[in-house]
């Protein structure tokens, strides 16, 4: 699966990048039973004409970015739009010569999942395929073949495996994987400690499930492209889900050098992985011990008569649920635990409950929910914020839950002594870069349309504006944004209390840059 296609030719060539994006379905929902389009090039194209392939462009100077120039192909040479289509994966970019045609091509592998009627797409009627084609057929992944009787582009499965990695890893494997990378795709409940836990769960039972008669460099190289999709299917929870597999892969690595038979190296990786994911059962402990010893010396030690600390905080965390536990039951203060609400999924409502139920009797605290948009009536007179992480970039910038950005501004403007403490396991910190290079995660705006539709005035014109949205001009007036996550600077940020102690910004960086080195060293030559 290596991408050294490449080799210095005498001739010049003409170098080209493209965005090929393949269409998938899933029968049922079931993404087991998953099938691929294929689409057959008519004989008007200048290259490869007839053959098989993907939906493909080239990467103009005016695209953003590969992504838009697959989203505009696609809009082209078969008139869905993102109304009908969601992104499914990203696949790692390589590149190869045809020599034959006098072409250096650098391919961007997308897939995309195409919705169905009951979703607001068009399924497969909404598909007018251009000049561009002669028609188009689903395979079933597996079945797509390099054979010149099966007709494909150069390097089609290549391309393929590289969205589908479950091609080159066995049925049971594959299945593993399938399932896995879609829990971790659709749980907008869990946490990313949860999802980093899930995300190794699922290495760990591929790495059970695979062929092991043959542990070669094949093989590493499969595990790895695997792990590199486990890590990039949920962006905003990646830093996370990527320090964690990355430890993973370090210990499978260690056993995979070793001259052991291939049944023994892949039990003793698969109880190397148990033992990792045994080891983080105990990160919210030492996060929680952390943090009643910093309130105790930064806020009851501050001030002697306080006998009451109130806080604020927002979502659904159980190691912040953890932590204002302990702080209760061992701080001799009383908590008043204020608490936002959290929409559209209302984890607060969710964070309330379990602390009302975990604390009645056993902790003096009390517990007050408020709407988001009152947040500044909340945070006034606290004086500790709470904030959890699902990533921190290496300046020490924190992503959380949609509305911590606007707790942390009201709290430097209402009560401005008061200090913001990020709780945070130091694996949710992302390799090297600035926060706005993070990309984003926009999720269904259906999530909002439910809460709407309950009894909200005018909701039905909306529905129906985004239900008729590339099709008439409500698509340009009408957008509905369901953003999970957004940043906080670390200029706001008074502490970040992790599950190795108290950090500091440097302490971050330094961690971010091991990242970094990782990520090259496991999926840089992939």
């Amino acid at each position: 699966m290596a991408s050294s296609d490449v080799t210095s030719g005498k001739t010049t060539l003409k170098k080209r990048a493209v965005a090929g994006s393949f269409l998938f379905k899933f029968p049922y929902g079931d993404e087991k039973q998953a099938q691929v389009a294929l689409f057959r090039r008519s004989g008007k194209v200048r290259t490869y004409q007839h053959k098989l392939a993907p939906i493909s462009g080239s990467v103009e100077k005016e695209d953003a970015s590969p992504i838009a120039t697959a989203l505009r192909e696609i809009n082209e040479e078969t008139g869905l739009t993102l109304s009908s289509i969601e992104l499914l994966r990203v696949g790692k970019p390589y590149s190869f010569i045809d020599e034959s045609i006098g072409r250096e091509w650098t391919i961007n592998p997308f897939a995309f999942r195409l919705k169905d009627k009951l979703e607001g797409g068009k399924g497969e009627e909404g598909i007018h395929i251009d000049w561009e084609h002669e028609g188009y057929e689903w395979f079933s992944p597996l079945d797509v073949s390099e054979s010149e009787e099966f007709g494909g582009v150069p390097k089609l499965v290549n391309s393929l495996r590289r969205v589908w990695p479950e091609y080159d890893l066995g049925s049971k494997a594959g299945k593993v994987l399938t399932s896995g990378l879609q829990q971790l795709r659709d749980d907008h409940e869990s946490g990313a400690r949860q999802l980093a836990a899930a995300a190794v769960s699922t290495l760990r039972n591929l790495i059970a499930e695979m062929d092991s008669d043959a542990i070669d460099d094949t093989w590493w190289a499969n595990v790895r492209m695997a792990a590199w999709h486990i890590c990039k299917t949920r962006e905003s929870m990646g830093a996370a889900i990527t320090s964690a597999v990355a430890k993973a892969l370090d210990r499978v690595e260690e056993i995979y050098t070793q001259d052991l038979s291939p049944p023994e190296k892949v039990r003793k990786m698969v109880e190397a992985i148990d033992d990792q994911l045994n080891q983080r059962k105990s990160t919210t402990d030492r996060i929680r011990d952390a943090f009643v010893d910093y309130i105790r010396q930064n806020v009851i030690q501050a001030t002697e008569s306080k006998k009451r600390i109130s806080v604020l905080t927002l979502s659904s965390s159980s190691t912040i649920s953890a932590c204002l536990l302990q702080a209760a039951a061992n701080l001799g203060v009383s908590l008043d635990l204020r608490i936002l609400e959290s929409r559209p999924l209302c984890e607060g409502v969710t964070l309330a409950s379990e602390l009302v139920e975990a604390g009645n009797g056993s902790a003096d605290l009390s517990v007050t929910l408020y709407t988001d948009a009152s947040v500044a009536l909340a945070v006034d007179g606290v004086d500790i914020v709470v904030l959890g992480a699902d990533r921190i970039s290496s300046a020490g910038d924190v992503s959380n839950k949609i509305g911590s950005l606007p707790a942390v501004l009201s709290q430097r403007h209402v009560a401005p002594d008061a200090k913001v403490i990020i709780l945070s396991e130091t694996e949710k910190i992302a390799s090297p870069g600035l926060m706005e290079e993070h990309p984003a995660e926009e999720n269904d705006p259906t999530e909002l349309l439910q809460g709407w539709m309950a009894g909200v005035k005018g909701a039905n014109v909306i529905e129906g504006a985004l239900g008729d949205a590339g099709n008439s001009s409500a698509q340009s007036k009408v957008r509905v944004r369901n953003t999970y996550f957004e940043w906080v600077p670390a200029r706001f940020i008074h502490a970040y209390i992790t599950d190795e102690g108290l950090w500091s910004v440097e302490e971050i960086s330094k961690r971010s840059n091991w990242i970094g080195d990782e990520m090259d060293r496991f999926f840089k030559g992939l």
